[in-house]
């Protein structure tokens, strides 16, 4: 799958993200759903386990940098 077509797509945080933290992220592609694993897309953030995230940027070929998708 192509950066632009990852670019947005949303998932849930299966392995908390943070600073210092290679966490992991799933997200539904390709007709199925896929584990990445993720980054914060802001250095400082701290996203925890089950938090809803949206794909900010695809480092093929399973690695991605994520937001939270709603505040909370």
């Amino acid at each position: 799958m192509a950066d632009a077509s990852m670019v947005g797509l949303m998932g849930r945080v299966t392995g908390t993200v943070g600073p210092g933290l290679v966490g992991e992220v799933i997200v539904r592609v390709r007709g199925g759903a896929e584990h990445f694993l993720a980054h914060p897309a802001s250095a400082g953030d701290r996203i925890e386990t089950g938090t809803v995230v949206m794909v900010v940027e695809h480092l093929p070929p399973r690695t991605v940098y994520v937001t939270a998708a709603y505040d909370s």
